[in-house]
């Protein structure tokens, strides 16, 4: 039963999606538009919330995956990693005013 203090959502809400997995089991998902923090839940439901940052000092297997300039970001809670959402501007390079 829908709770009518709240009104009904009129859109999809964009989620992250999962894209595979590396040899030692941690997780790779494509970050939502605007994401900050991990949406991932455990075995019991319960949601992780830790913040995504920027990660620049990976390790082989994801090299070989994405490249070594790649922008990945991972959850500083559960470790798992984020790849850019392609709708977005990359965050990559330096700022200039």
């Amino acid at each position: 039963m829908a709770n009518p203090k709240y009104a009904e959502a009129t859109r999809d809400i964009p989620q992250a999606v999962d894209v595979g997995e590396l040899s030692d089991g941690t997780k790779i998902r494509k970050r939502a538009p605007r994401m900050r923090a991990c949406s991932l839940k455990d075995a019991k439901g319960k949601l992780c919330a830790g913040h995504l940052k920027r990660w620049f000092f990976f390790g082989e297997e994801l090299q070989k995956l994405y490249g070594k300039d790649a922008e990945l970001y991972r959850c500083e809670k559960c470790k798992t990693v984020y790849l850019p959402n392609e709708d977005e501007t990359p965050r990559s390079g330096t700022l200039s005013y």
